[in-house]
């Protein structure tokens, strides 16, 4: 009987998770078989998992347009220099807060976890970074934002969780603190690095708002930005056609854009999988 109870549960259980399966990734496969098919079976409105009469119209227009490719190079600029960054001070700042040794670090802390919170607002933070010069400058859509206090805490309680005995050790043979971090705790941080590491990269790569507000010039747009002005202003229209042949082309150019700006961050995952669950659950053991 426990048996069978067990088998029935895992049936449930798989069926449960399929189901939540297909209508997540629903919408993915409806965008990207929009952007195969035929303009006219986008007009029918019969296009669901797979493309009709497929073609291939929406991606050489996207090819022959420059601006995507000029978001696309911005926003994997910004995304590397703001995955660097943001691991270099969350590494940094989680590793000396970790330590009981550090005069005042619960008050170090506690402030670090008051801005998870409260902040400062739109406004003052607009304010803030036009006086310091970044205004429409790429450095303003990763400095502002460069540590992330959920980041820093799950880092802080991994290094917390390394034996103690392996850092005493290195001690006895005359290493520094910076060379304990380089030789010791590192090595050993690599699930927990790579974890915050896509974190910020699909952080990064994701945001529109900060381009949005602190970005002017059109060659500075990154790609989401971009993709914005395609979905809701129009930017990149249709080209070729009148009527409504141009408003069927200007849907599929929306499709087309969406499966350019998700597929890369999406190929990124397979490659830190094996370290992805493993770092969350060893970084979220203890508060």
């Amino acid at each position: 009987m426990k048996k069978r109870k067990r088998s029935w549960g895992t049936i449930i259980n798989y069926i449960l998770l399929s189901l939540l399966v297909i209508i997540c990734f629903y919408p993915f496969l409806n965008v990207v078989a929009y952007s195969f098919s035929s303009n006219r079976a986008v007009l029918s409105g019969n296009v669901t998992f797979f493309p009709i009469e497929m073609q291939l119209d929406a991606y050489k227009e996207i090819i022959h347009r420059g601006q995507i490719w000029t978001a696309m190079r911005v926003t994997i600029l910004v995304t590397l220099l703001g995955t660097g960054l943001g691991l270099l001070f969350t590494i940094l700042a989680a590793y000396a807060l970790s330590k009981d040794k550090l005069k005042g670090r619960k008050w170090i802390s506690g402030m670090i976890l008051f801005t998870m919170y409260f902040s400062g607002g739109i406004i003052p933070t607009f304010l803030v970074v036009k006086n310091l010069g970044m205004y429409d400058q790429l450095t303003s859509l990763y400095i502002p934002s460069t540590v992330n206090v959920f980041n820093f805490i799950v880092m802080r309680t991994f290094f917390r969780e390394i034996p103690k005995s392996l850092e005493e050790a290195a001690y006895l043979d005359g290493a520094t603190d910076i060379q304990i971090l380089q030789r010791v705790v590192l090595p050993l941080s690599m699930p927990i690095i790579a974890t915050i590491g896509l974190f910020y990269a699909v952080y990064y790569w994701n945001d529109y708002f900060n381009a949005l507000i602190y970005i002017q010039s059109p060659e500075k747009y990154t790609l989401q930005l971009r993709l914005r002005s395609l979905l809701f202003e129009g930017a990149l229209g249709a080209t070729g056609n009148e009527g409504l042949a141009q408003q069927v082309m200007a849907e599929s150019l929306k499709m087309t854009c969406i499966v350019v700006g998700t597929v890369p961050i999406l190929a990124v995952y397979p490659w830190l999988q094996r370290y992805f669950v493993k770092g969350v659950m060893l970084g979220s053991v203890k508060g």
